[in-house]
């Protein structure tokens, strides 16, 4: 009994966590985006609210494996989280964040490909769809089914490679900044790191808008490799103020034809 409470007790503390963090980001970004581009969410207030109550309920998904992971570290010493930041070289620190961040890229990627296959899209993606135009609220706003697909990559690799705990802490960091980010509406960094080089490998908000315009192109999360690798990356997109007046919906019939995009390919 006292390790089933401490299971619970561990995983509704990082469900917590997990949806205080997503709070305080989306809500620093959309702050952002009302003192840079006023009016830009304007008669949006209930599709955010539609965002806020999917993604809270995504970080009750996220929180219970993330939870049960961090109790059997603390307790059994389960999992390849290390403290000693000497246990392995320096040089590996920065190599463990870019394996996590390309791993889950990967995941992402093959995921969200399938999610638009029409019979998922309808049944789960559609949720994320609906907000249309997406804003920075809509980072974790997924039907449950597509959250769980999410909540276990992490606590999956914890389990593969090492990491030491502070390096993982910049990985969820990224995770949540860039996942906020990529639906805000507008771009927050500057414009020679996405249009120049750099943004010839990374995505941003531009790579994803492309998506949420097209839906079957542009499904990788961090990195355009996959994309690029697999003939989906159809560039950046644009971001059109008057369709920030759409309001939010169910994609109709023709959308969901759009959705499932190359999935067959």
């Amino acid at each position: 009994m006292d390790i089933a409470l401490a299971i619970l007790a561990s995983a509704i503390a990082m469900t917590v966590i997990v949806g205080v963090r997503y709070v305080a980001a989306s809500a620093g970004f959309a702050l952002a985006t009302r003192l840079k581009h006023p009016g830009l969410y304007a008669g949006l207030d209930r599709q955010i609210r539609m965002e806020i109550g999917w993604s809270l309920a995504s970080a009750a998904i996220y929180g219970i494996p993330a939870g049960i992971v961090a109790w059997g570290w603390k307790a059994h010493g389960w999992t390849r989280i290390y403290t000693d930041v000497h246990a392995w070289p320096l040089w590996y620190l920065p190599l463990s964040v870019f394996l996590y961040l390309f791993l889950h890229d990967t995941w992402f990627y093959w995921t969200h490909r399938a999610m638009h296959v029409p019979a998922l899209f309808r049944r789960y993606h559609a949720v994320h769809h609906a907000s249309r135009p997406p804003t920075a609220w809509a980072a974790m706003s997924f039907h449950w089914g597509e959250a769980l697909s999410g909540a276990i990559v992490i606590p999956l690799l914890v389990f593969a490679i090492p990491i030491h705990v502070g390096a993982l802490g910049l990985v969820l960091t990224i995770m949540t900044v860039m996942g906020v980010t990529n639906h805000m509406g507008w771009e927050i960094f500057p414009a020679w790191m996405w249009r120049g080089p750099l943004g010839g490998w990374l995505i941003t908000a531009s790579h994803h808008q492309r998506h949420h315009e097209r839906y079957g192109c542009n499904y990788g999360l961090y990195f355009r490799f996959w994309d690029r690798l697999c003939g989906t990356d159809q560039g950046l997109g644009r971001f059109d103020p008057a369709a920030r007046r759409m309001g939010p919906r169910r994609p109709a019939a023709a959308d969901q034809r759009r959705a499932a995009g190359d999935a067959g390919a």
